[in-house]
């Protein structure tokens, strides 16, 4: 089996059983806490009038929003249960979805093809790729974006784990949404500080500008507040 069979075997089975709602994986929080003050960073380098391409869509809930802020939106995922579960979410076509593996960048060619340029949009993705098909999903975004796209990654540093151990030993143990990840062999790693510049800038990318924030999660401690995640974004392009 090849790391690609590995994380489609791995994520098919997660959506699959999975209803497809917003806010049920782990990770999946309303667009209001997540895309929309994400794109704070992206929309002083990107044109609108390019399409953005949501890159590890799942069901869709952040490609819908950036919909609303971008002329065409395209979401892709790995899974195809994932786009399955995007496409019933959007009976009006807000967006348009198709699998796609990011580790092979001659299925982001034949994208680019299609939608010419692009902006792209790529939240805590890399982390949950084998550290040899990073330069690949690198790659692929930077042939997604060509030379007037930008791109915007996001990544939860080191100090994620950490976090997320944290939750995990609280009395009662994980919660069903973490149970879930681990069940379904979705190995969150880890990448090292200043991996995602240099990836970015070796697929031929120049970083323009970056900085720290936190990923927020459909998770909520015990308190209600929502868990949240260390993390960099970076926007590159070709300037």
């Amino acid at each position: 089996m090849t790391m690609s069979d590995r994380y489609r075997t791995a994520w098919d089975g997660f959506w699959e059983q999975s209803s497809g709602q917003t806010g049920e994986p782990f990770w999946d929080a309303d667009p209001a806490v997540t895309a929309q003050r994400d794109l704070d960073h992206l929309t002083p380098y990107a044109d609108p009038a390019l399409p953005i391409a949501d890159l590890g869509c799942g069901n869709g809930t952040q490609t819908r929003f950036l919909a609303t802020r971008f002329a065409r939106a395209v979401g892709v995922d790995l899974s195809a249960a994932a786009v399955a579960h995007a496409h019933r979410a959007d009976p009006t076509g807000t967006a348009t979805y198709e699998q796609l593996n990011l580790a092979d960048p001659t299925q982001a060619d034949a994208l680019h093809e299609r939608l010419g340029d692009t902006n792209a949009y790529m939240r805590a993705v890399l982390h949950q790729s084998d550290p040899e098909d990073r330069p690949a999903v690198a790659a692929s975004v930077a042939r997604l974006v060509g030379t007037h796209g930008r791109a915007l990654v996001l990544e939860p540093t080191g100090e994620a784990k950490e976090v997320i151990a944290a939750i995990a030993a609280q009395p009662g143990g994980p919660s069903l949404k973490l149970r879930r990840v681990k069940e379904h062999d979705l190995r969150p790693g880890e990448v090292a500080e200043g991996e995602v510049a240099a990836l970015l800038c070796a697929a031929g990318l120049t970083v323009l500008a970056e900085g720290a924030t936190a990923l927020t999660m459909s998770e909520t401690r015990p308190d209600g507040t929502p868990v949240q995640l260390p993390a960099r974004w970076f926007v590159a392009g070709r300037p």
